[in-house]
């Protein structure tokens, strides 16, 4: 792979991550810090809804074009700044005092993240070839898990030492990383051309979708195959900080340092085993991991505030995220129709998202109802039927993709 495609992978998916945790856990920690309860401190979960609803206005980006850039780097660029303004106005903004305001900010920032989201995966998609597919999306995965680490880990510590309203002003900073990343990137126009019309981009993905055997296995894996990880994801900082009494100091110091190599060893791990065994494996293997990874902060809840503890859990996390989103982006990209990469990618990952937004505004509700000791095994046990799904997986109707003699066009079978 030329190394400017792969500094731009790097960007692009350092950009794509940025804005996640600063609506979620880490705005969910600037809101413990103000003294908000853990029920509207989880009900803030429902702002991140536009991940799972950017598939009604996915077919406007495949259909149209921005002028200056092309029709993927326009809308990436285009989203960029406007996510770097809406982190400029939430730095601005006092949870405690507005709540509405940041409330409408954390929206504006989901749908502009959201967006971008649709046309640099639609880009990477029609970028790389098969070849390197796997690898692209691999570097993708670690870069956007790096990000996170950034906007988590890294941010919890600067609000320690400088305050939230400045930490907020770098991450929005940050944001130029991905503008300089979508400025390198090639113009894919020449390669998938844009839908003949508007009706065409909304009924062309979803046709070729339903006439395939066993779709309706492949869209239920894609909502569930995560929804232990969201669920235990959502309360994990309100857990750390307010149940057990971790400093912001100490939680971004064990996110910035072992959580950050863990999350690139799991990417590593998750290439390789995506080049060494069938998808179908590594989806199991992923998925076992994942769902043991959410019983490390359980044990935190019954061990008690040990900082070894601490870095083992977040460790295990990491590692288990790199891991299976390889697995399951490899999956979900390679079931994508090229024709159609914007929008069905797109529903492929708001339906992954899907479990975050609706179960996961619930998430405080039931830490209270539960207790902190019951609440992360009943995370794990939601992980179940993921797995259980993937003893059908002979009937989803997948198999390795093969090319078209007539266009080169990879689209699966």
């Amino acid at each position: 792979m030329p190394p400017r495609r792969l500094l731009v992978l790097v960007l692009l998916g350092f950009a794509s991550g940025l804005p996640l945790f600063l609506t979620g856990s880490t705005l969910k920690a600037w809101m413990t810090d103000e003294g908000l309860s853990l029920g509207t401190i989880g009900l803030f979960s429902f702002v991140t809804l536009p991940y799972s609803l950017k598939v009604f206005w996915a077919p406007f980006l495949d259909r149209y074009a921005l002028p200056g850039l092309g029709r993927r780097r326009g809308w990436m660029f285009s989203m960029q700044a406007l996510m770097a303004g809406a982190l400029i106005l939430l730095a601005l903004s006092q949870p405690k005092l507005g709540l509405a305001r940041v409330a409408a900010l954390a929206l504006a920032l989901t749908i502009t993240s959201a967006t971008f989201d649709i046309a640099v995966d639609a880009w990477r998609a029609e970028a790389l070839d098969q070849k390197h597919l796997g690898l692209g999306n691999s570097i993708h995965i670690t870069a956007y898990r790096v990000a996170m680490l950034v906007s988590g880990g890294l941010a919890m510590i600067l609000a320690q030492v400088m305050g939230w309203r400045s930490t907020y002003l770098l991450m929005a900073a940050c944001t130029g990383l991905g503008m300089v990343g979508t400025w390198l990137a090639v113009n894919t126009d020449s390669v998938a051309k844009a839908p003949r019309s508007m009706k065409v981009a909304i009924s062309g993905p979803l046709e070729d979708l339903l006439k395939r055997s066993g779709i309706v296995y492949l869209f239920a894996f894609t909502i569930f195959f995560k929804l232990g990880d969201w669920l235990a994801e959502a309360m994990t900082m309100p857990f750390l900080m307010r149940g057990m009494g971790f400093t912001k100091l100490q939680i971004g110091t064990v996110q910035k340092t072992t959580a950050m190599v863990a999350i690139i060893l799991g990417g590593l791990i998750g290439g390789w085993m995506l080049m060494r065994m069938s998808l179908r494996k590594a989806l199991w293997i992923c998925g076992f991991v994942q769902a043991s990874s959410i019983l490390g902060f359980w044990s935190i809840s019954l061990l008690g505030r040990h900082l070894a503890l601490l870095v083992a859990a977040n460790s295990l996390e990491n590692l288990a995220y790199g891991m299976g989103s390889t697995a399951l982006v490899a999956l979900l990209m390679g079931s994508c129709n090229r024709s159609y990469t914007g929008t069905q990618y797109a529903l492929f990952s708001a339906l992954t998202a899907l479990p975050r937004t609706l179960f996961a505004g619930m998430t405080g509700f039931m830490a209270d109802w539960y207790g902190w000791k019951l609440y992360f095994p009943v995370c794990a046990a939601a992980a179940i039927p993921g797995l259980l799904l993937l003893l059908l997986y002979d009937r989803w109707g997948l198999a390795e993709p093969e090319a078209s003699a007539e266009t080169g066009e990879i689209r699966p079978t």
